[in-house]
């Protein structure tokens, strides 16, 4: 009995030790972005994501748990507008935003802190362009991936599944403005 015990104590050892290998391949950083052509002028797409009060009706993350809290402190918003929210969704988690950076119809920095279900940090960007009779906006999310998230990274596809996230929270935001 104890020989096949220690067979498979080896056996785990082994998976555990691939697993840190392949994820030691895995690149330091971490980048996500995807765009979409909103038909409104650059002042009215760039005001529902510079003030985080206006998050609600399009965020992505939002709908995935409407009894989230969120609180809001600092500037109203802009620059140092901070958004908080509690979630017992791991999918939303416990964190906060705040913008560290708006420039007026063309871009805005976020710093994402999340606490729950993971400590992290990231920061979003998004950059307005005009196009046409429209806006071109382009949402993207980099951060640094430690050797736990390289581990998460070989069974989950952060790009595809934040990609995603972006995607609905995009068309979400377009619906909102074009209404």
């Amino acid at each position: 009995m104890s020989d096949m015990i220690n067979k498979l104590l080896a056996a785990l050892i082994l998976i555990v030790l691939i697993a840190v290998g392949i994820a030691m391949t895995k690149p330091d950083d971490m980048k996500v972005s995807r765009s979409t052509v909103i038909n409104a002028p650059v002042a009215k797409v760039f005001v529902q994501i510079n003030d985080l009060h206006k998050w609600d009706a399009w965020s992505p993350w939002a709908k995935l748990d409407p009894a989230a809290t969120p609180t809001f402190s600092g500037a109203t918003q802009g620059n140092g507008a901070v958004m908080a929210w509690t979630s017992e969704k791991p999918e939303v988690g416990t964190g906060k935003m705040t913008i560290t950076e708006s420039v007026p119809n063309e871009r805005i920095v976020l710093l994402l802190e999340f606490e729950k279900p993971m400590q992290d940090t990231s920061t979003a960007v998004f950059t307005f362009k005009p196009e046409g009779k429209g806006t071109n906006v382009t949402w993207s999310m980099s951060g640094k991936m430690g050797l736990i998230q390289k581990m998460m990274s070989i069974v989950m596809d952060c790009e595809k599944m934040v990609g995603g996230m972006f995607e609905d929270g995009l068309k979400n935001l377009k619906e909102t403005v074009e209404k």
